[in-house]
């Protein structure tokens, strides 16, 4: 692959993720004419997604993904009411995270339907958007109720000790990467004048973060999806943001991205599913933000180096089987794409030529 400069890098990841993008402003997780299922819209990877575009300062597209996303809620109000009233039970009965990105129909299939922090995610961004960047994005009274009913939602279904799938939709315990994203999702929506939010909402899930990082769950010491909760929701404490960056340094960072966790079958190339865990390529450009807003440039220099190097034709991939140059089907993946892009665009040396 020819010499590319960070801004022509950054010129051909936009448009390979523009093209995930519907008539509705919601995104696919990969490209449309996959077959592996990730045509659909998941509403995390659509928060992740248009982070890039942010960064970019391109409103426009944030602003209609994410009205996209309120008409979601609009259309399962009801839903949402009744959990309201009474705590689901079943996971079905739960908010689903991944919706069709035409009809906002919700996918029925078994799934782990459960997942908390796409919740807390989009009530973060939403509370970013309105209360940091200035952004109009709840425009009406019918926006204002539904964010009012989220935050009812997760207090119904007591986020801060409710066992959820999690950032990988797999076994259901209490996950720090799910409270962390409600707890962000609360502090940013509490800013919103016409949000309430009680107080103590917030702090029950700040005890369990307290007590149960820097583990990830019961199961899990350590576990990729804890990057989020040092960015982008910045809910951790100093001491906990080191050790998590050194556990996961230490424990998942691999030469093509990073493992999920310890063990993961997901298209592990090992039938005992102990080791040759899949890497994640995502996890570097993660790191590089972090360093780089953590003022190590050289280190953030260096991961995002390592990203370059597993740049393809077609874009980023979702992950490299282990120790291995081959790499799945879900290239490009969206949230990929996107925090590539992010860590280009965040880096000072991005007109210098970098990688092969």
């Amino acid at each position: 692959m020819a010499r590319l400069s960070y801004t022509e890098l950054i010129e051909k990841h936009v448009k390979i993720l523009q093209k995930l993008e519907y008539a509705s402003g919601l995104f696919s997780a990969s490209k449309k004419e996959g077959n592996t299922g990730y045509d659909k819209s998941w509403l995390r990877d659509n928060f992740y997604e248009t982070l890039a575009f942010e960064v970019l300062g391109d409103w426009n597209t944030v602003e209609k993904t994410y009205r996209a996303i309120l008409k979601i809620f609009l259309k399962h109000e009801d839903k949402i009411d009744a959990a309201i009233a009474q705590k689901p039970n079943a996971s079905y009965q739960y908010i689903h995270a991944r919706f069709h990105p035409e009809t906002f129909d919700e996918f029925w299939e078994e799934w782990g339907n459960k997942q908390n922090d796409a919740i807390g995610c989009i009530l973060f961004r939403l509370g970013e958007l309105e209360t940091h960047h200035k952004r109009s994005i709840l425009t009406d009274e019918a926006h204002i109720r539904i964010v009012n009913k989220l935050v009812k939602y997760l207090a119904s279904i007591e986020y801060w000790h409710d066992r959820d799938s999690g950032m990988w939709e797999e076994d259901e315990e209490v996950h720090s990467s799910s409270v962390g994203a409600c707890v962000a999702g609360l502090i940013a929506v509490s800013k919103i004048p016409s949000v309430i939010v009680p107080p103590e909402l917030i702090e029950k899930g700040k005890e369990t973060l307290r007590s149960l990082l820097p583990r990830e769950s019961e199961r899990k010491f350590v576990d990729l999806s804890l990057l989020s909760l040092i960015w982008p929701y910045n809910v951790v404490t100093e001491q906990e943001r080191a050790q998590i960056l050194s556990n996961v340094s230490y424990h998942l960072l691999r030469e093509r991205g990073i493992i999920r966790y310890k063990g993961d079958r997901y298209y592990n190339k090992n039938i005992d599913g102990v080791s040759e865990e899949a890497e994640w390529t995502f996890g570097l450009s993660w790191l590089a933000i972090i360093y780089e807003k953590l003022g190590d440039i050289e280190k953030a220099k260096e991961i995002l180096k390592d990203e370059i190097a597993i740049d393809t034709r077609e874009g980023i991939p979702e992950l490299y089987f282990s120790h291995s140059p081959e790499y799945n089907d879900n290239t490009p993946l969206g949230w990929s794409e996107s925090l590539f892009i992010v860590a280009l665009w965040e880096m000072n040396e991005r007109l210098e030529p970098v990688g092969e």
